[in-house]
């Protein structure tokens, strides 16, 4: 663990930027285009599903998911987007692991990826704590998705942060009687709904999107969510000793940067 020593520009949209931020893993990471993703600790089946491939598509086109390291949609949204390309802020110190059901996920993020806290080595989770880690999930996205909550839920309090920081919130398309919280989101206008994820994507990131399509090459587009040398040596053993010969990529502290 590590204290943050200089300020992330997304957080001046909290209400209070936090005194203090501690860190462990690629810091790399705030300096990419962001999206905050939350929801229940029990999603359905259709709700992980869908979160699943948000993450990964968004990933795959270079674009860093941020959630808040809980069971359910947190963890599918890490998962997802793979421990190299995902941000987890936690309710608690950074060497404890909360919950301890997602241990070997958070352990992943700690070496690939980037997890961050408000809270000293030790510190467990709180009430308060929790709403403090929701605050700063959501200020460091560019949008907030929520992929199912409901009514009363903590992800609601994600919700209220949002909209006073003027964030757009995007939830999934739900049927009736299921995630009572995003739908009366929907039925009060505040928040879009998400019906076709290729079609969002290509909304909130059109140049990110056209980019990605554009280019067409699987090697550099899996090489842009900054992986570490290993996995794509183990992906594209051929390809990557070209791309680093022809300066397509460069290898910068075990990482495949894209030129």
């Amino acid at each position: 663990m590590a204290v943050l020593n200089y300020h992330i520009k997304e957080l001046k949209s909290m209400k209070t930027y936090p005194k203090e931020l501690f860190y462990d893993g690629d810091l790399s990471l705030l300096d990419k285009e962001k999206i905050s993703i939350v929801g229940s600790r029990r999603p359905t089946k259709y709700s992980r599903m869908q979160i699943q491939n948000l993450s990964s598509k968004l990933s795959k086109i270079g674009i860093c998911v941020v959630s808040g390291g809980a069971m359910g949609i947190d963890a599918i949204a890490h998962s997802g987007a793979g421990s190299t390309n995902t941000i987890s802020v936690l309710p608690c110190g950074i060497d404890v692991r909360y919950p301890a059901v997602n241990k070997n996920l958070l352990n992943d993020i700690q070496k690939n990826g980037l997890l961050l806290s408000q809270f000293k080595d030790g510190a467990l989770s709180r009430p308060y704590t929790f709403v403090l880690r929701n605050e700063l999930v959501v200020a460091l996205g560019k949008i907030l998705v929520v992929g199912e909550a409901d009514v009363g839920s903590g992800t609601m309090r994600s919700v209220e942060f949002a909209l006073k920081m003027g964030k757009e919130v995007y939830v999934l398309a739900q049927r009736m009687g299921e995630s009572l919280g995003t739908n009366k989101l929907l039925s009060d206008g505040k928040a879009k709904a998400i019906y076709d994820i290729d079609q969002f994507i290509s909304s909130v990131f059109p140049e990110t999107q056209l980019n990605s399509q554009s280019n067409g090459d699987e090697f550099l587009e899996f090489c842009k969510t900054n992986p570490r040398y290993d996995e794509v040596l183990v992906k594209f053993p051929d390809r990557i000793f070209e791309a680093e010969l022809n300066a397509e990529i460069e290898i910068l502290n075990g990482k495949v940067i894209v030129k």
